[in-house]
């Protein structure tokens, strides 16, 4: 494999085709985690990026535990929790006049309301850290390199021809030197963000609902620590009411970047605002004082340290993969921050597609098992989009209770007098904001959102099942934890006999294996495993959990939730998500173990 190390004294490469096997254009989230994903699988490859370098502003920033599952399968789970910050200081989402004064309401947020903590608990080892964009892409890109990825910055995706279904010539411009030069692959990530190149020329459709308008963001240092004490948490909702103020900065989403000195104001325009019009902009003098009046203390110093603009998308590719071209991340759902599921998601792509690229190539499965990666993860998004957007329309309620939708300061002032009425009028409104209030807990504790995907594919072995099992009324908010092939696999803690450091039943799986669990009376199953492991050319290892086996279920739970018999068991992907299920020990468990193996693998 030729590999250029450098964007730099690469010399004339015009007439040159730079080879590799994988190609990844975007080193963002998607991207880099991708490339460290086939790095853990001993894949490496070239990543370009046409940035100069990882992100500078902080963009995406929950980190949930979706994602950090996917990434504590690569170790890198521990870098982003050192870097992030940890959840008591994300501890609530408050409704506020100003950072320094008065606060209207507010609501536990990302599994700290003490009524959640049970639910949280028993849904994942990992918790929700609060991880900026500018730290997150150098965790991973590090991870990438370090694993043997060659990254290229500065380097610009033009197009692509395919002489042939495993051979793709990409032509791209090292944007220092100005020259082109091609790169040959057999696969090609289209990883490039809300405006990709990638997307655009393989003309994949794109599923758009009407935007919801502009959104400004002002990434500013000021230092709050002085505040924070009785105002904890991450998003505050700053607005004020009683003045007028300017079309492009009706109100703000103060967002923590660092604590206690790095903050992002998201502003809103007023609803209705011509967005293109002049009187959209602004100086960096009037975006400093409209910081001043959302942090209210004129005491405290502000910094800009950025501007920039986005549009509101509520978009979907209509699929993600056009032959050996599979495109993840940003490039094929587009949506606002709203239960921070932007880059959790992209990882999650990455992390399903990856183990699939890796097996194929080294001719372990089929080349039909790619197919899944589409099937299994473009429903994912056209849920995420929507439950984005919808996270974004949840505030309408109460923002129309106090009065912010009203063009007309004098009826604001009018709507603001009503909460100190103490008869029936005072009642309704106060009664009105409360009940906003409680609808934006599908934003804040969308634990459902997180982790419910249901895959069905031909990677997932469903025969033996009578239906879908059902999720929870409330499937945005509440978690089904369940063994049913294409869920997740649920976690439970784990030890051994003469106790030493707990550990989780996900801990078990992964690690680019395929994972059989079993129970007590289940010793058929794992020597069936290791013999048709030998058949079919993959790793699968098998432990059985219970009374004096390999490990010991310390709390009793997995018992509770692996839906099968102390002798059936369960089988794991690599991703962590269940395969298939036996619910107790059958005649011919090799047999069946081979025929399930052979469909997911489509061998």
């Amino acid at each position: 494999m030729i590999v250029p190390t450098t964007t730099t004294g690469i010399g004339n490469m015009e007439d040159d085709i730079v080879k590799t096997d994988l190609l990844i254009i975007g080193a963002g989230p998607a991207g880099a985690a991708l490339a460290c994903f086939l790095a853990s699988h001993g894949l490496t490859g070239i990543m370009l990026s046409a940035a100069p370098g990882c992100a500078e502003t902080p963009r995406a920033h929950i980190t949930n535990m979706a994602a950090l599952e996917c990434l504590r399968d690569v170790g890198l789970d521990k870098p982003c929790i050192e870097k992030g910050s940890g959840g008591h200081h994300m501890l609530h989402t408050r409704f506020c006049h100003s950072m320094a004064g008065e606060e209207y309401a507010r609501i536990y947020s990302w599994g700290n309301d003490p009524r959640r903590h049970g639910d949280y608990d028993a849904a994942s080892p990992c918790k929700h850290v609060d991880l900026p964009q500018t730290e997150l892409e150098p965790i991973l890109t590090r991870g990438a390199v370090t694993g043997g990825w060659t990254l290229r910055f500065n380097t610009t995706f033009l197009n692509f021809t395919r002489p042939s279904p495993d051979v793709i010539i990409s032509e791209v411009r090292d944007d220092v030197s100005k020259h082109t030069y091609k790169i040959q692959s057999r696969f090609l990530f289209g990883c490039d963000g809300a405006r990709s190149q990638v997307i655009r020329e393989l003309g994949i459709p794109l599923i758009k609902k009407p935007g919801q308008g502009l959104a400004l963001n002002v990434f500013i240092e000021a230092d709050l620590s002085h505040l924070v004490e009785n105002r904890t948490g991450n998003l505050h909702w700053t607005f004020t009411p009683e003045k007028e103020h300017p079309k492009w900065g009706w109100a703000s989403v103060t967002r923590m970047v660092r604590p206690w000195d790095q903050w992002m104001l998201i502003l809103l325009p007023q609803p209705g605002a011509d967005v293109k019009a002049e009187d959209m902009l602004a100086t960096e003098d009037e975006y400093i004082a409209r910081a001043r009046e959302l942090i209210g203390d004129e005491s405290v110093e502000i910094k800009i340290k950025d501007v920039s603009k986005w549009w509101i998308n509520e978009t979907v590719a209509e699929y993600y993969s056009d032959g050996n071209i599979f495109c993840l991340g940003d490039a094929v759902h587009r949506h606002p921050p709203f239960n921070g599921l932007g880059s959790n998601t992209c990882i999650q792509d990455a992390f399903n597609l990856a183990w699939k690229i890796a097996y194929v190539m080294k001719g372990k499965a089929g080349p039909s098992l790619l197919d899944s990666y589409n099937v299994e993860r473009q429903p994912v998004g056209v849920d995420i989009i929507t439950r984005a957007n919808q996270g974004l329309r949840d505030h309408h309620h109460w923002l129309k209770a106090i009065g912010m939708l009203e063009p007309d300061l004098q009826k604001r002032l009018e709507i603001l007098a009503e909460f100190e009425d103490k008869g029936e009028k005072g009642r309704k409104r106060r009664a009105d904001f409360r009940k906003g209030i409680d609808n934006t807990k599908y934003e804040f504790h969308g634990l459902g959102i997180e982790m419910n995907q249901q895959y069905r594919s031909q990677a997932v072995y469903q025969d033996d099942e009578p239906g879908l099992p059902a999720l929870p009324a409330d499937a945005v908010r509440e978690r089904l934890i369940s063994t049913y092939p294409g869920m997740r696999l649920p976690h439970a803690w784990l030890n051994t006999r003469v106790p030493g450091k707990q550990f989780s039943t996900i801990d078990l799986a992964g690690k680019g294996r395929f994972c059989l669990l079993t129970g007590p009376g289940g010793d058929r199953w794992k020597e069936a495993a290791s013999k048709v492991a030998k058949e079919v050319g993959v790793d699968i290892v098998s432990y059985s959990i219970g009374w004096k086996e390999d490990y010991e279920d310390v709390y009793m739970e997995w018992c509770r939730i692996r839906e099968v018999e102390e002798d059936g068991c369960v089988l794991v992907r690599p991703d962590r998500f269940v395969a298939w299920r036996s619910k107790e020990l059958i005649s011919d468990p090799e047999g069946k173990l081979t025929t399930v193996m052979k469909r997911v693998l489509s061998l």
